[in-house]
């Protein structure tokens, strides 16, 4: 299979600093990305300095800083809109305990094609009142114009994934972001299936908060992510959970106590709670380095001529694929089979035999909601591609 134009020979060139990638045909960046070289070096001297040194608490910090604005870089925001966290769930936690619900307002929500995570916050919220506003997925899609409609003067969320887990369509984000940012409702996204692999501009798409975590497309581990809130709206919210961090003492040392008549830090900083995964923390800098370096816009139309590729070649053998012939639905995760309740199989017995052909022969994939999810990065190429279908074209030759 012909490689993809020479136009992206850097970003083909990144595969060599990914070991997994000898032994492995990797395709599931949608359950958790491979670390390269230099990932694992950048960890290793974290680790090195703490075990022999003890660690320098203003080096620590300044590592800290410098992946706030590597990420503030990667989605085009401010530094100040950035704070840590442990992962999405408390990204988005820390934005729903912040806000001061009445009784009768609600949220809008696609509970059928978001993670579950993205559901059990706002269920939980039903005991202050909160109404949640179920929507139906339409042919697989979170359906827009249909979350747009049921708007109302009672609507303070509206929340989505920007590319869904299964079946890994994309949501229309840019026409959510103008509807939320007209009619003054917080946009808020969950960026786990895209930030990293597919270009981000918060302020282009209007999104007021995104979580992110740093295991898939940022390329990084596990326990730990980012939270973007914009500072028009992190200056309205009060974080439920306030730590040193959060508060604006100036240049005071960080254990300085300063008095009871507190501010809180600009922006989303008054979200920090506590001291940082600073592991975590070196390791996603050295990856955003990485992916800064080729950027966002060429990394997305690279994995979007794979995941084309990829997809046109399982109905060319045949396979039903969601969302049927490429197109601006799909970018990097190709989902393969019918749908259904199944987490972890296919109620088709034959994807699940597939699904352990592929694995048998060094194939990485996941299978969610009954269908087979293929997912791709900047280290795969069009040899990945080209084995895949090879394998899949042997299997139903048995």
């Amino acid at each position: 299979m012909n490689q993809p134009a020479t136009e992206f020979s850097t970003i083909a060139a990144a595969r060599n600093n990914y070991p997994a990638l000898e032994r492995w045909t990797y395709m599931d960046l949608a359950g958790r990305g491979v670390l390269s070289r230099n990932v694992r070096a950048a960890a290793d001297a974290q680790l090195d300095e703490r075990m022999m040194n003890g660690g320098d608490k203003v080096k620590f910090f300044e590592l800290i800083e410098r992946a706030r604005g590597k990420f503030a870089q990667l989605i085009n925001a401010e530094p100040d809109e950035i704070a840590f966290t442990k992962n999405i769930s408390e990204g988005l936690n820390m934005i729903a305990t912040a806000l001061e619900w009445q009784a009768g307002d609600n949220v809008i929500v696609c509970p059928d094609l978001e993670h579950p995570n993205n559901v059990y916050v706002w269920l939980n919220l039903r005991s202050r009142g909160l109404e949640v506003r179920a929507v139906k997925p339409v042919a697989g899609h979170i359906p827009a114009d249909e979350i747009i409609a049921r708007i109302d003067s009672r609507t303070r969320v509206v929340t989505v994934s920007t590319v869904t887990f299964a079946p890994g369509f994309r949501t229309d984000i840019d026409k959510l972001g103008r509807a939320c940012r007209e009619r003054g409702v917080l946009f808020l996204v969950d960026g786990a299936q895209s930030v990293g692999v597919l270009h981000t501009d918060v302020k282009k798409s209007n999104i007021d908060a995104l979580a992110v975590s740093t295991q898939k497309g940022l390329l990084g581990l596990y326990g730990m992510g980012f939270l973007y809130c914009r500072r028009e709206w992190a200056e309205k919210l009060k974080p439920a959970y306030l730590a040193r961090f959060g508060v604006d003492l100036g240049e005071a040392h960080e254990a300085s106590m300063g008095n009871e008549a507190f501010k809180l830090m600009p922006g989303a900083r008054r979200f920090d709670l506590g001291n940082y995964n600073f592991v975590g923390a070196a390791a996603v800098d050295a990856a955003m380095s990485e992916i800064l370096t080729h950027g966002t816009p060429e990394v997305e139309r690279y994995v979007t001529q794979l995941g084309h590729a990829l997809a046109q070649g399982f109905l060319d053998l045949g396979l039903p694929v969601s969302g049927g012939k490429p197109g601006a639905h799909l970018a990097h995760i190709v989902t393969v089979g019918t749908m259904d309740d199944n987490h972890y199989g296919s109620n088709d017995d034959k994807f699940n035999r597939l699904y352990a052909w592929l694995g048998e022969n060094r194939v990485k994939l996941s299978i969610r909601r009954g269908v087979l999810r293929f997912s791709l990065h900047l280290y795969n190429n069009m040899d990945d591609v080209a084995r895949v279908h090879e394998l899949t074209r042997a299997f139903l030759k048995q």
